[in-house]
């Protein structure tokens, strides 16, 4: 008998399932650029890699490489906050792992709508916290309503997430119900997760000036195509910065990473064009997919195949050459949703071809 174990919060946490990769399928399931990243991005890569035998420096450019102080200050132009209420990470993975050590301890708790990024569960456990789990709406298309969050809340509520635009649902929250959410719980972190806002049009990073318990998470993954390099950042009160970085893993963010993210930010024409592209098939997608469709404010669809399964859409579609996501391990999700990453023009029409194909194939049944 072994005597060495494992933490007994383990037990109730179920191993990340990410988005399939099939060989030689398109690979529409994880919500990546369908442009790639900058070439200013790969060019910085290639220059800095001779460089990756060093520790990242915190306030000292590496042989034009950067640094994680001119990152922070970079971003801090971006996006007209004070480089001292800035943080990074290791993709918005790490952001929130720093977080939750921050906030929760045995027996806390947190709120988290589902479905939703299934990591604020998995972070909550490992920490002793006791998720709080509030059902979304369909009929809202999912939307929060301050009034939920507010009902479910107790002395113990830590940490509120809120995914903005939420992962797999597309959906954003109201400035009015995220305001009172941050109003009526003022001893609660409320965490937006804006890892897809560069696709909506609103951020809620000048909301961190009013309220100092509101954290905003960002990540260079989705717009700016950096998904291998994992750099995430978040915007917060000054104080809680600091000790944000008593907790965070040093060197998080290595040399490579830090440098394509400054190439990436000066790159803006590639942000335009991969904003512009996701918009114009985003809109393509709602119109045409052969199955209702969920508004979306993010890089990818939320699509109900009922009167299939996500389990049987998913494997016809790999059939087909194309891999989704089958929503079914998001808890709160159901079975019968599949989140389709938007891709190229030609990529999408694949797509609309093969789930037109599976309604034939119900016809012909």
């Amino acid at each position: 008998m072994k005597k060495v174990r494992v933490r007994a919060a383990l037990k109730d946490i179920s191993e990340y399932k990410p988005g399939r990769w099939v060989e030689g399928a398109i690979k529409l399931s994880s919500n990546e650029n369908p442009l790639g990243p900058s070439p200013k991005a790969v060019e910085a890569v290639i220059r800095c890699a001779k460089l990756i035998s060093r520790y990242p420096e915190a306030h000292s450019s590496l042989d034009g490489c950067g640094c994680e102080h001119e990152l922070i200050q970079e971003l801090s132009k971006w996006l007209g906050v004070a480089p001292e209420n800035i943080v990074l990470g290791a993709g918005v993975d790490g952001v929130l792992d720093t977080l939750v050590k921050l906030f929760v301890e045995s027996g806390d708790e947190a709120i988290i709508p589902i479905p939703t990024f299934s990591l604020y569960e998995t972070l909550v456990r490992l920490c002793g916290g006791v998720p709080r789990f509030l059902q979304r709406d369909e009929r809202r298309n999912f939307e929060v309503a301050a009034a939920d969050v507010v009902a479910n809340a107790s002395e113990k509520t830590k940490l509120v997430f809120l995914g903005s635009p939420n992962n797999p649902t597309g959906d954003v929250i109201a400035e009015a119900e995220l305001r009172a959410i941050l109003e009526t719980l003022p001893s609660s972190m409320i965490v937006v997760d804006e890892a897809y806002v560069e696709f909506a049009e609103r951020s809620f990073v000048p909301l961190v000036r009013e309220y100092e318990n509101l954290v905003v998470t960002r990540t260079f993954s989705k717009a700016f195509g950096l998904a291998g390099l994992r750099v995430g950042y978040a915007v917060m009160d000054e104080d809680i910065a600091k000790e944000y970085k008593k907790a965070a893993i040093p060197f998080s963010v290595n040399i490579l990473g830090i440098a394509a993210a400054l190439a990436a930010l000066q790159d803006e024409e590639h942000l335009r064009r991969t904003v512009s592209l996701v918009k114009t098939e985003r809109a393509f997608f709602i119109k045409n997919i052969p199955f209702r469709t969920f508004p979306s404010h993010a890089n990818f669809v939320l699509v109900d195949v009922s009167p299939f399964t996500s389990k049987q859409a998913f494997e016809f579609l790999v059939r087909r050459g194309v891999v989704v996501r089958d929503c079914s391990s998001f808890r709160g999700a159901g079975t019968s949703f599949i989140r389709i990453s938007i891709g190229t023009h030609e990529q999408n029409l694949k797509v609309i071809d093969a789930l037109s194909s599976l309604v034939g194939s119900l016809r012909r049944a």
